[in-house]
Formats: C-alpha cells, sequence, structure tokens
C-alpha cells in the first residue's frame, strides 16, 4: 500500500503502525520519528516572501491567524503528489474536501487517476486521537497493530491518571493552570490541550475541552491569576519557543501574577506533544504531570522537553 501523509500527526500514526516503509509522501514538518525524515515532500512553506517588509507584531498576528484562524502554512505540491501514485491520502478535513491547509488539494486529488481513499482526521479530544489511530489501522489494513497501540497508549494514560488520583488522595490539589498555545499575541489552550492539563493533574482556566484555541489577553491571565503558566506554541519546538518567549513583551503587571511571583511559567516541546493530534499526547500529560507534581511524578517526561523560564 502507498500511503501520503498531509499531517505530521498522521505521519507519526502511520510509523507507530509499523508502516514507515509505506509512506510515500509526507509534508515538509513532519520532523518525527527519525524514519519519517527523508521521504518525498508533498507540501512546502509558502516561503519568506509571504513575511517580507513586516514588523515583529505584524508577523506575529499572521503566524498565529495561520495555526489557530485555519489558514495555510502548506504548498501543496500537486505533481509531487500524482507522482507518488498513492492508494491512501491521510488529511484533515475542515472544508468539505479537503481541509483548510490544503484548498488546492481537492482538484489536484480529482486530476489524479485510480482509486484513491482519502481519510480525513480532525480529532478534539484524546478519546478522538485514539479513534483516528483505529481509523488509520483499519484504512491501511493494519487494524490488530492499531489495536496494540491503543493498548500501550491507553495503560499509560491509565497509569498516569492513577498516580494523579493517588496523590489527590495524598493531599495534592489540583494546580491551578493557563496554558498557552501561543505567545504575542496570547491564545488560551483548545481542543484536546486543556484536557491533557485536567488529566495531569491540572484546572485549566481560560482553555476550554473541545474548543479551538482562542485569542485572549495578558490582562485575562492576570485576572485568574494562575498558579502555573504553560507556554506551549503551537507548531513550536522546546528551543525555538524558550527564543520566542525571550522575545515577547511582558505586560508591566507580570510581576503580580502568582505563577510568576513563585516561578511556576514553563516553556513545553507543543510541536512534539500538544499541537499534533497523534500518539505522543500521552506523554505530553507526563510531561504537565511532572510540571503540576514534581514530587509524584519526579523523571517521568522525556528528557529535555520542558523547561522553567522567567
Amino acid at each position: 500500500m502507498r500511503i501520503v501523509s498531509l499531517l505530521p500527526s498522521a505521519t507519526e500514526i502511520v510509523c507507530a503502525l509499523g508502516l514507515a516503509d509505506e509512506l510515500v509522501g509526507v509534508t515538509h514538518e513532519c520532523d518525527w520519528p527519525p524514519e519519517a525524515v527523508g521521504k518525498p515532500l508533498m507540501t512546502r512553506s509558502p516561503g519568506p516572501d509571504a513575511l517580507a517588509g513586516l514588523s515583529r507584531d505584524q508577523t506575529n498576528r499572521l503566524v498565529a491567524d495561520a495555526i489557530h484562524g485555519g489558514s495555510t502554512r502548506y504548498v501543496l505540491d500537486a505533481e509531487a503528489l500524482a507522482a507518488a501514485a498513492p492508494d491512501v491520502i491521510l488529511m484533515q478535513s475542515r472544508c468539505p474536501a479537503c481541509g483548510t491547509r490544503f484548498p488546492e488539494a481537492s482538484a489536484a486529488i480529482q486530476a489524479m487517476s485510480g482509486d484513491i481513499a482519502v481519510v480525513s482526521l480532525e480529532p478534539t479530544s484524546i478519546e478522538g486521537i485514539f479513534n483516528s489511530i483505529s481509523t488509520v489501522g483499519a484504512m491501511t489494513d493494519a487494524e490488530d497493530e492499531a489495536v496494540e497501540v491503543l493498548e500501550e497508549l491507553r495503560s499509560h494514560l491509565g497509569e498516569i491518571e492513577q498516580r494523579v488520583l493517588d496523590r489527590r488522595g495524598q493531599g495534592q490539589a489540583p494546580v491551578r493552570v493557563v496554558g498557552l498555545e501561543w505567545l504575542d499575541p496570547p491564545f488560551a489552550a483548545g481542543h484536546w490541550v486543556p484536557e491533557q492539563i485536567r488529566r495531569a493533574g491540572g484546572w485549566e482556566l481560560l482553555g476550554h475541552e473541545g474548543d479551538r484555541s482562542a485569542e485572549t489577553s495578558w490582562e485575562a491571565v492576570r485576572d485568574v491569576d494562575p498558579e502555573t503558566i504553560v507556554l506551549l506554541p503551537s507548531g513550536i519546538h522546546l528551543g525555538a519557543a524558550v527564543r520566542d518567549w525571550k522575545q515577547t513583551p511582558r505586560p508591566e503587571f507580570w510581576r503580580d501574577i502568582d505563577a510568576v511571583r513563585g516561578g511556576h511559567v514553563y516553556v513545553v516541546d507543543g510541536s512534539a506533544y500538544f499541537s499534533r493530534p497523534g500518539p505522543r499526547v500521552i506523554e505530553g500529560i507526563a510531561i504537565l504531570a511532572e510540571i503540576f507534581d514534581p514530587d509524584g511524578f519526579a523523571e517521568t517526561s522525556p528528557i529535555g522537553t520542558w523547561t522553567p523560564v522567567d
């Protein structure tokens, strides 16, 4: 079977099912797992010309709109897609035919010959992510492998949640949290991220489970006065996120926020463990659990996935 993945999360799912050798096309943002790197690219970035002449504020606004507002950060290479001759195309389904990030995909697919299965994946919850794994398994003749992957993920999730419950019984109260999926302007966490926070032992104050991430303000963060702030900018790995945070202007009342006074502001690897609805979201919950309760979850998160910041 020849599989093209137009989503980094779908690429991770395909590889988790042991089908990396059947991947014949991925996006330019598919950087995990290692066996996916070097596959033929079906997309490219719009390029630096789109940002030429813009101020930092304008650039941040453009990128934030692309990530959270449904506009595209991808340009589809229709010729590469046709050359890949896929049997299955995995993508998202924000529009009736192709997904908002690939407005040109519908015409490209229609122009291709052969019987091509187009699978749209658009989960908004942890269970929805598990369903995506089942769907990919069913569409790629890997049902048994999908069952095994899901058993492992559910087991790992169950272990984390049981430890959270045990710690609750020992007097560890839920941590009052604000998760931000963009920095400038700030965006409150959405989709499965508030659920990740809850399952890890936190209480998300601004974002809502299942809803899209939404623009907020530093005043709103101040008003809910969280004990912990988690910065998980969408699509950005840890090192770049730390650099972006250093350049992000702080409001004048920044030091008045409880989380800041207590030294509980953290940057995490948003791209790997939070923005992509794939298998690694469970590790994202482990990361948050260690942040919220370091005594109860010491060394449970992958190394180099989060860091405290000022």
